[in-house]
């Protein structure tokens, strides 16, 4: 059967890194041909944190106008270029043979329906068309504004993915440690008319998981991560600001499913604040920090429907479960081991009492270019014209064909896709559109 090759870009909330995976597909298989990384500065760190702060909450024209916005922009999207550029070059790969690059852009604010019914949005933004013409290669993108338009949160996006890895791994809680922390609950298909061998139950965001150690770090030190827990080693757990960080969180961590999350729900200022009013000494801080993490992807899947079968298998993707102190942590907490605050005792029981034995944790044979990979078959299914499904949109009866698509034009020199469609405002610009659009008919009738 013919295969495709398709490359996939990750640029996380987390702003370590430019992740890019070629990848063959076909058939019921995927195999990574290369993985190539490049880090991210400071200074770029620096400036999407800015742009965060600035655009939050505003409509497509305020954040065309805001310092520096299109500065930056193009400075990113010419990073993930170059990054594209230097794998092929490096691993001799023939752009012309590749089907699409999968581009999902960078999250800079998120409100989506199951916190705001009245006027959701998702704010990601990356020139596709830029990117194909610095690349010369054709650019699958956007690929949350369909289900943000169709009423559903836009994430997570990889429960699907996950479910063809699956085919490779068995069912399982597969569960990402990313900026914020995202898991699927993947089965085998009982349909026997279905197409997919897994599929995904149910999906949600925990909550934080690299964002408060990330950002701590890098506030006292001159570390971007606390690499291999240099610093949470040397700590120790404090019980109460472990139960500040939920306290602050609390309207979010305890919402039911399924939910998507973003950095700016979780309060990381302050958290942080607390820290200095408890006094908390810095290793305790951090250490305490990646507890916490753990215990919110733990609590986090505790809030799973009942009717759900759960798999005792716990397959591990991303960045975060490198770090030994949250891996550790999340290990026990799931074997009955750690500790848990006194409101959650009898939640947590209850959840580990689902399992006919203490669960599996490992860490995915794909976890490495799993994000990565992630948008590679999303490009997939754009290009093919199938629906992208998830558990949200099942359950909600809609099929969503989402992604816009961009070839190569080395002759343009103004771009008009610097966000995506579904950002802060959407709703006005349909309603915009539409108007115009009745105008012109009434003037050809006439």
């Amino acid at each position: 059967m013919e295969k495709d090759r398709y490359i996939g870009i990750m640029t996380g909330n987390s702003d370590d890194a430019i992740d890019a995976v070629l990848t063959e597909i076909g058939g019921n298989g995927m195999t990574d041909i290369y993985f190539f990384s490049v880090p991210f500065s400071r200074g770029m760190q620096k400036k999407m944190e800015y742009l965060r702060r600035k655009v939050h909450g505003k409509t497509r024209e305020e954040i065309m106008n805001v310092s520096k916005f299109i500065e930056i922009h193009d400075e990113y999207v010419r990073q993930v270029a170059d990054a594209i550029n230097k794998m092929c070059k490096k691993f001799n790969i023939d752009k012309s043979k590749v089907s699409a690059i999968g581009f999902h852009g960078k999250t800079l604010d998120h409100n989506p329906p199951s916190k705001d019914k009245v006027s959701p949005y998702t704010l990601q933004i990356g020139s596709g068309q830029m990117l194909a013409d610095l690349t010369g290669i054709p650019v699958s993108y956007d690929f949350r504004s369909a289900f943000i338009k169709a009423g559903l949160d836009a994430a997570p996006l990889v429960p699907l993915h996950n479910a063809h890895i699956a085919i490779k791994e068995g069912g399982a809680c597969f569960y990402n440690g990313g900026n914020t922390s995202n898991f699927a609950w993947v089965v085998k298909n009982k349909d026997k008319n279905a197409t997919e061998p897994y599929k995904a139950l149910s999906a949600a965001d925990a909550g934080p998981f690299n964002e408060f150690i990330d950002n701590y770090i890098r506030s006292n030190t001159q570390d971007s991560c606390d690499l291999d827990g240099k610093y949470g080693k040397k700590g120790n757990l404090n019980k109460e600001l472990l139960q500040k960080c939920f306290d602050i969180g609390r309207d979010y961590y305890e919402r039911g499913l399924p939910k998507s999350g973003d950095p700016q729900y979780y309060y990381r200022d302050k958290v942080f604040d607390a820290i200095k009013k408890l006094k908390v000494p810095f290793n305790d801080a951090v250490y305490t920090l990646e507890y916490f993490a753990a215990y919110i992807a733990v609590q986090g899947v505790t809030l799973t429907p009942k009717d759900v079968v759960l798999p005792s298998q716990f397959l591990l993707f991303g960045g975060g479960w490198k770090n030994p102190v949250v891996l550790k942590s999340f290990e026990d907490l799931l074997a009955g081991k750690g500790y848990v605050l006194p409101e959650h005792e009898i939640q947590f029981k209850k959840f580990l009492n689902r399992f006919n034995k203490v669960p599996t944790v490992k860490y995915s044979k794909y976890g490495k270019a799993m994000e990565a990979r992630l948008f590679a078959d999303l490009a997939r299914y754009t290009i093919k014209g199938k629906p992208w499904i998830t558990p949200e949109s099942e359950q909600a009866g809609k099929e969503i064909f989402c992604g816009r698509f961009a070839k190569p034009n080395k002759g343009r020199k103004e771009y008009t896709d610097y966000i995506n469609e579904a950002c802060c405002g959407w709703q006005a610009e349909e309603k915009q559109k539409n108007l115009l659009r009745i105008k012109e008919v009434k003037g050809k009738i006439r």
